[in-house]
C-alpha cells in the first residue's frame, strides 16, 4: 500500500483502512516493477505463481471460523456464539474471531441482531456488537482522501466511533475478564484522538487481563507511532519496552522491527536498514518465532515479517526458510503495504531463489 501523508492517515482509521491505504511502490523494496516471473527451482521447491497466492490473509482461514461465518451469512448466529464459547480464554484467538465476525456484521448485522434478541445480556454478543459498529464508523467514513470524503461521511464515521465507545464499556461491563473489548477501543482512541493519559490508562486494562497480546500491541503500537498519535521516540521506547519484558515465543520481539519500518516508510527517520541494530532486532525476532508455539494465530504473519527483513539484509539461507514456511498467504505486514502485494513478494521469493541456488 503507497504511503500517506499523516494527516491523510490520521483519517484512515480501524482495521479495514490499513487494507485501503495507498500502496508503497515495490521498487522501494528493490524491485522492479515488470511482472514476476517463476523460475524452474521456485517451482521445483513447491513455490506457488503470484496469481495463486492468498494475498488478504497471512494463513488459512480457521475452520470453525469459517464455518461460523457461512452460517452467519445465512442468518445462523448460533455457530458464531458456539465458536467464541468454545474459544475460552485464549485471548489472543478471540479478539481475531471477534474482529472477523464484527467485519461480516458491518456487511449484514441481521443474524447478531437476532442473536442479541434471543440472548439480550450475552457478552459474546456484546462484544461483537461493538467491533461490528467500529467497521461501520470505517465503512461510513470510507479509505479515501480527507479532501475526497464528505463532511456527512467524517460525520457518521464520528458518530459510529462514539456509539462504538458505549458499547464498547458494555461489553466490557458483561465479562469483566475479557480484554477484548479494550482492544476494540485502540481503534477508537486513534479516531477520537484520546489524549496520551487516557490511553495509558485503556493500556493498563489490556494487560492486566493479557499482558502478551500480539494483536494488542500491533494495534497501540500503530496509536504511539508518529503517523498518528505519537512520535518516533514513544512509538520506539514503546515497541522496545514490549519486547524487553515478554517471554520468548511471545512473538512481540516484532515491534521494534515494526515501528523500524513504519517511520522509516513514511519519512519520519532515515536510518535505513543495513546498521547493526537492525541486524540485532532480527536476530531476536528469529529466536523469538523459533521458540513460539506452532500453532500461536499469528506465526504466520509475524514469519512474514521476518522474511522480509531476511531478505533486505541479505541473509538468504533465512529467508528462503520462512518461504517454504509462509508461501501461499502473504496478506500480513509489511508485504501488504505494497501497491501488488503478490508480485512484490513474488520478486524477493526469487530473489532469494537465485541467491541460495
Amino acid at each position: 500500500m503507497a504511503r500517506l501523508i499523516p494527516l491523510i492517515i490520521l483519517a484512515l482509521v480501524v482495521y479495514s483502512w490499513l487494507k485501503n491505504k495507498k500502496r508503497l511502490d515495490p521498487e522501494k523494496f528493490g524491485v522492479k516493477s515488470s511482472a514476476p516471473a517463476q523460475s524452474a527451482r521456485s517451482r521445483e521447491l513447491g513455490f506457488l505463481p503470484a496469481d495463486q497466492l492468498d494475498t488478504e490473509r497471512a494463513a488459512p482461514a480457521d475452520p470453525a471460523l469459517a464455518a461460523a461465518l457461512t452460517a452467519a451469512r445465512a442468518g445462523d448466529w448460533q455457530p458464531a456464539a458456539a465458536l467464541l464459547v468454545a474459544t475460552g480464554a485464549d485471548w489472543e484467538r478471540r479478539a481475531a474471531f471477534v474482529s472477523s465476525l464484527g467485519s461480516a456484521g458491518a456487511k449484514d448485522d441481521a443474524w447478531l441482531v437476532a442473536w442479541e434478541s434471543a440472548r439480550p445480556d450475552d457478552p459474546d454478543a456484546a462484544v461483537v456488537r461493538a467491533d461490528t459498529t467500529v467497521s461501520v464508523a470505517g465503512a461510513l467514513r470510507g479509505s479515501a482522501t480527507a479532501k475526497k470524503t464528505t463532511q456527512e461521511q467524517f460525520d457518521g464515521f464520528h458518530r459510529m466511533m462514539r456509539q462504538a465507545r458505549s458499547e464498547i464499556a458494555r461489553a466490557a461491563e458483561l465479562n469483566p475478564t475479557d480484554p477484548t473489548p479494550a482492544i476494540s477501543e485502540i481503534w477508537v482512541a486513534l479516531a477520537l484522538g484520546y489524549p496520551h493519559e487516557e490511553m495509558r490508562r485503556l493500556w493498563a486494562q489490556i494487560t492486566a487481563r493479557a499482558p502478551y497480546h500480539y494483536s494488542a500491541h500491533y494495534s497501540a503500537l500503530q496509536y504511539w507511532c508518529q503517523k498518528w498519535r505519537g512520535s518516533v521516540e514513544l512509538g520506539t521506547d514503546f515497541a522496545a519496552h514490549a519486547a524487553a519484558t515478554a517471554p520468548q515465543g511471545s512473538l512481540l520481539t516484532a515491534l521494534p522491527l515494526i515501528c523500524w519500518y513504519e517511520h522509516e516508510s513514511f519519512g519520519h527517520t532515515s536510518r535505513g536498514y543495513g546498521s547493526p541494530e537492525v541486524a540485532a532486532l532480527v536476530d531476536a525476532l528469529a529466536a523469538d518465532v523459533a521458540a513460539a508455539s506452532e500453532d500461536h494465530p499469528r506465526l504466520r504473519e509475524v514469519r512474514l515479517l521476518l522474511a522480509w527483513y531476511l531478505v533486505k539484509l541479505e541473509r538468504h539461507e533465512a529467508a528462503l526458510e520462512q518461504f517454504l514456511l509462509v508461501d501461499g498467504y502473504v496478506g500480513g505486514f509489511p508485504w501488504s503495504y505494497y501497491g501488488d502485494t503478490a508480485k512484490t513478494y513474488v520478486k524477493a521469493r526469487e530473489r532469494t531463489v537465485r541467491a541460495t541456488a
